[in-house]
């Protein structure tokens, strides 16, 4: 049994770049849709795909890596709110990911966004993961 299910979904995504896969399979649920959605809206994914097995269901990532060098698109990812210290940041407090090069992937009230977003928003939330 996962008791956190957001860092299942990091550590799975890092452990396949580490290992130099190309695709990544994890158990779908609603924020992991979300999470996977901005990262490739972001650039940070070549693409994804929901398939409907199982009683959740699964999410297909393909990896983005560097035609050249093979360096993956991800550098890292960082779960920063936990389940046993949630981290919240109002909208004037968010965090700027290597000074805005990378992004922090935020819960607020207005559903999953980026920093950026809800800076634009003006909504403040949970802050779940720093990715660059």
């Amino acid at each position: 049994m996962v008791t956190d299910p957001i860092a299942d979904y990091l550590t799975r995504v890092r452990n396949a770049i580490m290992a130099g896969h190309k695709v990544v399979e994890i158990p779908a649920s609603g924020l992991k849709r979300e999470m996977t959605k901005i990262l490739y809206e972001q650039g940070f994914i070549l693409n994804y795909k929901l398939e409907e097995k199982g009683p959740q269901g699964t999410i297909k990532i393909a990896l983005k890596y560097d035609r050249i060098s093979s360096e993956p698109a991800i550098r890292s990812l960082e779960r920063v709110s936990k389940p046993g210290l949630r981290k919240y940041s109002g909208s004037s407090t968010l965090p700027r990911v290597i000074n805005g090069l990378g992004i922090a992937i935020i819960s607020t009230s207005k559903g999953v966004m980026t920093d950026k977003q809800a800076r634009k928003e003006n909504v403040g939330g949970e802050v779940l993961c720093y990715v660059y």
